[in-house]
C-alpha cells in the first residue's frame, strides 16, 4: 500500500496508541495511566504544538484512544462517518505545512489546540487516505487468538497478520509445536 510518509507515521502512531489499551497491551494492563506513559508515546512520535503534560491531557488522549480503536470495527461507511465527525468537531481546515525536519504534510488545527484534538484530526486525515484508496481491509485485528491488538498492514501484498513480531513469533512457535506433535503421534 503506497501512502504519503505523514500518513504512514500517523497510522503507525494510531496503532501504537490503540495498543496501549489493556486488551491489546504487551503487559496486559493499561499502558496510558500516567502522564509519563503519554510522554513515552510522544517521545516515539513527533507532535508539534501545544503539549500540556498534565493529567487532563492524558485523560483526553485516553478517550481519543478508545475512539480510534473503535474505527477498526466500523467498516468503510462507519469509518467515513467517524472521520467526518472528528474533522467537523475540530472545525478542521486542512493546510499544507512544513516545519522542523518534516517535509510537506497536513495540519488542520491550530498549533495551540489541545493535543487529543490534534491527534484525532491527524488520524482522521490519514484515515481519509485509507478510505479513498478503498483499503479499509488493511486495518486489522491481530490474528493471534489471545490478542486484541490492532495493526495497519502497509505491506505491498497485504499479508501482515500480527500486531507485533512478538505475536508472530509466538504463533509460529505454536504452529511448530503442533507440527512436531503431529509428527511424533503419526509414527
Amino acid at each position: 500500500m503506497l501512502v504519503a510518509p505523514d500518513t504512514v507515521e500517523t497510522l503507525e502512531f494510531t496503532v501504537a496508541l490503540a495498543n496501549t489499551h489493556p486488551l491489546a497491551s504487551r503487559s496486559g494492563s493499561d499502558e496510558l495511566t500516567t502522564t509519563g506513559d503519554l510522554d513515552a508515546i510522544l517521545a516515539r512520535f513527533r507532535y508539534s504544538g501545544r503539549i500540556d503534560h498534565d493529567e487532563a491531557e492524558r485523560a483526553q488522549v485516553a478517550l481519543t484512544r478508545q475512539r480510534l480503536r473503535a474505527i477498526w470495527d466500523l467498516g468503510r461507511d462507519g469509518a467515513v462517518t467517524e472521520v467526518n465527525a472528528m474533522l467537523a468537531e475540530a472545525d478542521a481546515l486542512p493546510q499544507l505545512t512544513r516545519h522542523d525536519e518534516s517535509g510537506w504534510h497536513w495540519h488542520a488545527t491550530a498549533a495551540d489546540a489541545p493535543l487529543a484534538e490534534r491527534m484525532r484530526v491527524e488520524v482522521a486525515l490519514a484515515l481519509a487516505d485509507v478510505i479513498r484508496m478503498d483499503a479499509m481491509d488493511r486495518l486489522r485485528t491481530c490474528d493471534a487468538p489471545d490478542c486484541s491488538g490492532v495493526l495497519v498492514d502497509l505491506s505491498r501484498n497485504g499479508s501482515k497478520r500480527y500486531c507485533s513480531v512478538r505475536c508472530g513469533n509466538r504463533m509460529n512457535m505454536v504452529a511448530f509445536r503442533e507440527r512436531s506433535a503431529d509428527g511424533i503421534s503419526s509414527r
